[in-house]
């Protein structure tokens, strides 16, 4: 199966009290869902994903790292994003939206190219000059707070892929019904707690009863909480 989820939380709202508790309930459902448990990798997407992976890599008793994928934004509309590109400087967008958007080449490699100088310089912020975990030949659990458009973790997904991991699979609180399907062909398995598929907007906020967007200090203080900084 692809997409192992909790059936007691499908299409419900308020299911978790904050990041924390998500990364808690989540780690526990890894625990009883996630076969794998050696040469494991946690990779966080900051911002939002720090906390929920800090605690899921401590109670599997897994490696933490970080990969600093974002957004391509909407011009404007910054809240709104048409793809995401990675560290290497990929991109991944949605061709759908660019042609409702009628976004040409030339201004989507500008918005990638400033995004990916923010990539950088979060780079710097998050793991100043500490070594990156190898991927290779282990298993690697991607993690976020929640997946929107699944357009961001598909950049990681791909980042992963290039490091010759053994599996990969991505674990989340919530997330879209759209995101899983663009997200299931890609990885091995996908661990989601609250899937909601069935409705006409969809936000990760929505997951949660206390939800603010984090700052970079905010990450970097929980990375230093659980001893990974």
């Amino acid at each position: 199966m692809k997409i192992i989820d909790d059936p007691d939380l499908r299409e419900r709202v308020r299911v978790f009290k904050d990041r924390e508790e998500a990364g808690k309930k989540l780690a526990e459902f890894l625990k009883n869902k996630l076969k794998v448990r050696e040469n494991l990798v946690v990779l966080a997407i900051p911002r939002g994903g720090v906390p929920i992976g800090c605690i899921v890599a401590q109670e599997l008793g897994a490696e933490l790292d970080l990969v600093i994928v974002k957004k391509i934004p909407v011009p404007w509309d910054p809240e709104a994003g048409f793809g995401a590109i990675t560290p290497d400087g990929d991109i991944f967008v949605d061709d759908r939206i660019i042609a409702y958007l009628g976004l040409d080449k030339k201004t989507i490699r500008q918005l990638a190219d400033e995004v990916l100088s923010e990539i950088r310089r979060r780079e710097k912020a998050f793991l100043g000059d500490r070594s990156r975990v190898s991927l290779e030949h282990k298993s690697v659990v991607l993690v976020d707070d929640g997946l929107a458009t699944g357009y961001t973790m598909l950049a990681a997904v791909k980042y992963a892929k290039k490091r010759n991991p053994k599996n990969i699979f991505i674990a989340t609180p919530t997330a879209s019904g759209g995101a899983l399907s663009l997200l299931a062909k890609h990885v091995d398995t996908i661990f989601c707690l609250n899937v909601r598929a069935g409705i006409p907007y969809f936000a990760v906020a929505d997951a949660y009863v206390y939800w603010t967007d984090l700052t970079d200090e905010d990450a970097i203080e929980y990375l230093r909480k659980f001893g990974y900084v």
